[in-house]
C-alpha cells in the first residue's frame, strides 16, 4: 500500500544516496531492444557481402574436395574460421556497444559497491522463492509475454499475407525462393525489433514513474534530511548565540581602550577610538542599544572612558557604521567637533590638576 504522507519529490541528496546503492530508472528491455534492432539492420546491411564471400568459400572447398590434396585444408579451415570471426565480431561487438548506450541514457554508468556487498537476503533461498512467485516478478514475466504476443500477431499476419507466395514457393527456383524467404525473413525481424524497441520505451517510462513514487519523501523524511546535512537546528541556534554573547563581550572589552562614547542618553551608545599618530578616521569599537548600551556605558564608566550624550550622532553612527569599521567621510565634522570638546574638557581637567577620570558624562 502507498505511503499517502510521502507527497515531497526527492531531494538531490535522497537520489544521491540512491544512486550509491545502484538504484536508478532503468528498464533492462530497452539495452537488449537497441542491441538487437541495431544487429539485424547490420546483419541485413551486410548479407549480399556476406553472400559472395560464402560463394567463394564453397568454390574453394570444391577446389579442394576434387584435387583431394590433405595440405590445403588447413589454410582453408583458416580461411574459413577468419571469415566467421569477421562476420561475427562486428555483430557482437555492435550489440554490445548499443546495449552500453541503452544503460548509459537511462542514468549513465552506476558504480555501486554498496550493491556489491554480500548480503544473506540474496543467498537465503527462502528469500529468492518467495521473489520468485511475488506479485513483481509476475508483473515481470507480463511484460515479457505482451511484446511476444505482439510479436507473434505480427509474424502471423504477414505470413498470412503472402500465404499464397509460400504456396507457389516450391514451383520456383532455389535462388528466386530463397531471397524471397531471406527478404521476408529480414521484415518479420526488424518489424519484431521494432515493436520489443517501441515496448521498451513504455516499460522505461513506466519504470521511472514507479522510481519516483518509491523516492518520494514524507515532511518529517525532510527534516531528518537537513538535520544530516546543516546539523540540527537547535544546535545552530545555540550555536548562534554562544557566537553573538562572545562577540559581546569582546566588545565589551574593547571599550577600554575607546576615546569616547556617545550616547542617545539611554538608548543608543556608540564607543569611538581615534589615535592621531596611527588612524586617518576614528574606529566604531563597540555600539548596543538598551541593555546592551547600558552595559556600554557601565564599562566606560568603570575604565574611565568620557561619556558625551548627543542624540542625533549617536543614532547617525548606530544606523550608519558597523563594529570594527572607520566612521564615513560625512561625519568627519561632527565627530571631529566632538573630539576637540573632549580634548579641551580634558585640557581643562589637567590645568586645574583633577584626574582625567573625574570626566564622566557631558552634554555635546
Amino acid at each position: 500500500m502507498a505511503d499517502d504522507s510521502r507527497t515531497e519529490k526527492a531531494t538531490p541528496r535522497r537520489r544521491q544516496k540512491a544512486r550509491e546503492k545502484g538504484q536508478v530508472a532503468r528498464s533492462r528491455e530497452l539495452p537488449g531492444a537497441l542491441a538487437v534492432l541495431g544487429m539485424v539492420i547490420f546483419v541485413s546491411w551486410m548479407v549480399p557481402s556476406w553472400l559472395a564471400q560464402w560463394k567463394l568459400l564453397w568454390q574453394q572447398w570444391l577446389v579442394v574436395a576434387s584435387v583431394g590434396e590433405i595440405s590445403n585444408v588447413t589454410p582453408l579451415l583458416r580461411s574459413v574460421a577468419w571469415t566467421a570471426a569477421t562476420w561475427v565480431g562486428p555483430v557482437i561487438l555492435l550489440g554490445w556497444v548499443l546495449a552500453l548506450v541503452g544503460n548509459v541514457v537511462q542514468g549513465g554508468l552506476v558504480l555501486a559497491p554498496q550493491a556489491l556487498a554480500p548480503s544473506w537476503d540474496r543467498l537465503n533461498p527462502a528469500t529468492n522463492l518467495s521473489r520468485l512467485f511475488s506479485f513483481g516478478n509476475a508483473g515481470a514475466l507480463l511484460k515479457s509475454v505482451v511484446p511476444a504476443l505482439f510479436i507473434l500477431y505480427l509474424a502471423l499476419s504477414m505470413l498470412a499475407r503472402d500465404w499464397s507466395q509460400i504456396v507457389r514457393a516450391g514451383h520456383a527456383s532455389q535462388r528466386a525462393s530463397g531471397g524471397w524467404a531471406l527478404a521476408l525473413m529480414g521484415e518479420i525481424a526488424w518489424k519484431s525489433c521494432l515493436v520489443f524497441l517501441c515496448w521498451s520505451l513504455m516499460d522505461y517510462l513506466m519504470t521511472r514513474l514507479n522510481f519516483e513514487r518509491q523516492l518520494r519523501m514524507s515532511r518529517q523524511d525532510l527534516r531528518e534530511e537537513t538535520k544530516e546535512t546543516e546539523g540540527n537546528p537547535q544546535v545552530k541556534i545555540r550555536i548562534r548565540r554562544l557566537q553573538r554573547q562572545m562577540r559581546r563581550r569582546r566588545m565589551l572589552h574593547d571599550v577600554a581602550r575607546a576615546t569616547v562614547v556617545v550616547t542617545n542618553p539611554t538608548e543608543f551608545a556608540v564607543a569611538l577610538e581615534y589615535r592621531p599618530d596611527s588612524m586617518d578616521a576614528p574606529v566604531v569599537l563597540a555600539k548596543g542599544r538598551n541593555l546592551l548600551a547600558q552595559r556600554i556605558r557601565q564599562e566606560a564608566n568603570w575604565h574611565g572612558v568620557p561619556i558625551v550624550e548627543n542624540p542625533p550622532l549617536a543614532q547617525t553612527l548606530y544606523r550608519a557604521v558597523e563594529v570594527g569599521q572607520a566612521i564615513p567621510a560625512k561625519l568627519y565634522a561632527a565627530v571631529a567637533e566632538l573630539l576637540a570638546f573632549i580634548y579641551r574638557a580634558q585640557g581643562r581637567l589637567h590645568s586645574t590638576g583633577s584626574t582625567v577620570t573625574g570626566l564622566r558624562t557631558l552634554n555635546a
